[in-house]
């Protein structure tokens, strides 16, 4: 399996960012101990040029681990072919029990380094780097998951086997299964609606109220994560359906295929932006009290949460579409 270019490029990306993560791991960790804005010593000018070196480092591997995560999905749908039992994604990923934990991985990377570049910015914006200490913090949490998700990836891809029988998506987004992803798939529709749109409606709410006074930046940020899990928590259980136009395919990355019109894509690609934007926001808006981000925050941090508004409002809207122009029937949702 090693010999399949998007493989080999995956891992070497991954190793990339790896290695990157870990250079500026040293860094932090010398910086935490040797940082300080008043001297004028030749050590801290020294370390005050290093983070532009760095963070423009860090800019292009969290970059790259968004095209790594999108790859990744790309991939187990592409080699779906190759694995008996496999349909989709999901039998590619249950081929050993490496890949789940890759994916999950590369979303929570992808997360926590939209906030990381979020107060990178920040920081930059003022003359004294306020935040310097706390995004390095962050840093040094972000590295252990880097290096645990090349770990985890390699395993995946060195221990596939395609003699191996994997189970397909029917066997694991199944009222009948057991599991998490079988709990998901059982979710009623009107509890699926309920969850999805209220979560958005709450992320209006608390969206419109920070454009409004500039205060619950970090509300805003919790409600985009309650957005997000009901969002894909309605997507496999009750939006799915009216994709597939049957009443029993929950699979939420069969929705990626051709046959689907690419379904997956425009649901998948604004919910994801969206989401990282409004922790991008609420991660800025922490800070509007030090005299030196003031005004950075009270510019950029309405834009980003303008932006994911718009974005939550695409996915809800498109939701919304493809169960309304669906064939598919089941009744009412309120039985």
């Amino acid at each position: 399996m090693l010999l399949s270019p998007a493989i080999l490029a995956l891992i070497l990306v991954s190793a990339v960012i790896c290695l990157m993560l870990m250079l500026a791991g040293g860094f932090a960790i010398q910086l935490l101990r040797l940082w300080d804005i008043n001297s004028g010593s030749e050590l801290q000018l020294r370390l005050e040029r290093r983070t532009y070196l760095i963070s423009t480092l860090l800019t292009w591997a969290f970059a790259s681990e968004l095209i790594s995560l999108m790859l990744f999905i790309y991939n187990a749908e592409s080699m779906s072919g190759q694995f008996v039992g496999a349909m989709c994604a999901t039998g590619v990923l249950n081929v050993n029990e490496w890949g789940w934990p890759t994916l999950f991985l590369k979303i929570v990377i992808f997360f926590s380094g939209t906030i990381w570049l979020a107060l990178n910015y920040l920081d930059n914006k003022g003359f004294d780097y306020p935040l310097i200490r706390i995004k390095y913090y962050l840093l040094l949490l972000i590295l252990p998951m880097v290096v645990t998700e090349f770990y985890v990836q390699t395993r995946y891809f060195l221990e596939m086997d395609p003699d191996v029988i994997t189970s397909c998506c029917g066997s694991l987004f199944s009222v009948d299964a057991k599991g998490v992803a079988a709990e998901v798939s059982s979710l009623s529709p009107r509890d699926a609606i309920f969850a999805l749109y209220g979560t958005g409606l709450l992320v209006m709410l608390s969206g419109t109220w920070y454009l409004l006074r500039k205060q619950g930046g970090l509300i805003f940020s919790l409600s985009g994560i309650a957005a997000f899990v009901a969002a894909i928590m309605s997507i496999i259980s009750y939006i799915s359906l009216y994709i597939y136009e049957h009443p029993h395919h929950h699979c939420p990355f069969c929705i990626l295929k051709s046959g689907h019109d690419y379904a997956g894509y425009t649901l998948y690609v604004p919910l994801f932006l969206a989401t990282s934007l409004a922790l991008a926001a609420g991660s800025i808006s922490l800070w509007r009290r030090i005299p030196s981000v003031n005004s950075a925050v009270e510019i950029y941090a309405p834009k980003l949460v303008y932006l994911a508004l718009i974005l939550f409002n695409i996915f809800y809207a498109l939701a919304a579409w493809w169960v309304w122009q669906s064939n598919l029937s089941m009744g009412s949702i309120w039985q």
